[in-house]
């Protein structure tokens, strides 16, 4: 039978709050984008750009939260969980993409900085730091145990970085008629936009390359396994995520002869369960003498 993995509520908290940062978000693109061309701000006109990416992030990880949640079968044991780490990935790369594309509309405007109607700008810088502000504070709450909304969540804080610098620009502008600062700011905006995104996308290849998730340490489970009383041994011990959230762990271990496996077995899962929150485990008893050598050099393997 296709494992089941439960997580109705969860899902539905997540599907209503990145409904609610689409709307205000599309809403908020339209606003910037024409009121960047109006001003001709290039810091407006890169904050919506990047929103217009923020647009699509959303609804690529309101697509995923959707196919994500589509039963296992026997094709696809796990289901469609990791449709979510792949959204993920998505939107770590489009942040790459609207970064490179704001460095080279800066550098155009650092040799040659146009005219900026700085007021409005302002203006619209503030009305979408405060938009921004409120579609942050809504997908925070969920983003720490959810890869696919953090990714979301990270667009979103793109633009407030973008808001907050079109600001910045619009005020040197204002008092100063510093019209570098629009392009300056942009760059820094941009480079913000990297740093975010790397650990975006380092998270999501790691779990689709079901690496260890970076909270859990091997040599403190293989120790914890291995102090069982009745287990002589741990060996081909793997740990790895099946999405976020959802650790998943297998391995062999060797007993004493005339001891008690179901009841080991009881306790090596719920050392997982409680101290580890590892739910999904499975574990392979095998009685001392039945187990072929294994290769001294690796002992997990």
């Amino acid at each position: 039978m296709p494992g089941s993995h439960p997580r109705s509520s969860e899902h539905h908290t997540s599907k209503r709050t990145l409904t609610l940062a689409l709307a205000i978000t599309g809403s908020l693109f339209v606003i910037e984008f024409a009121a960047g061309f109006l001003t001709n701000s290039l810091a407006l006109i890169a904050d919506a750009g990047h929103m217009l990416t923020d647009v699509a992030a959303l609804a690529l990880s309101l697509f995923a939260l959707k196919i994500s949640a589509r039963p296992a079968t026997h094709e696809k044991t796990y289901g469609y969980l990791r449709v979510e780490i792949l959204a993920a990935l998505g939107n770590g790369i489009l942040l790459v993409l609207v970064a490179i594309y704001i460095f080279y509309e800066s550098y155009h405007r650092l040799h040659s900085p146009p005219s900026v109607k700085s007021v409005p700008m302002l203006v619209v810088a503030c009305v979408g730091l405060v938009a921004n502000l409120i579609t942050a504070g809504l997908l925070y709450r969920t983003q720490h145990e959810n890869l696919n909304i953090r990714g979301a969540f990270l667009h979103v804080m793109g633009d407030t970085l973008g808001s907050l610098g079109a600001i910045a620009a619009g005020v040197a502008m204002v008092f100063w008629q510093w019209y570098l600062a629009d392009p300056i700011v942009s760059v820094v905006v941009a480079v913000l936009v990297l740093y975010s995104s790397w650990d975006l996308m380092t998270e999501s290849v790691d779990v689709l390359l079901e690496g260890t998730p970076p909270h859990l340490n091997i040599s403190s489970i293989l120790a914890d396994l291995g102090s069982v009383e009745g287990v002589l041994s741990v060996h081909d011990l793997h740990v790895w995520s099946i999405t976020s959230g959802m650790p998943a762990m297998s391995c062999h271990v060797v007993v004493r002869r005339n001891t008690d496996a179901p009841a080991i077995l009881a306790e090596l899962s719920r050392l997982m369960r409680e101290k580890y929150d590892i739910e999904h485990t499975t574990i392979q008893i095998e009685m001392e003498h039945w187990v072929v050598p294994q290769i001294e050099s690796n002992p997990l393997f």
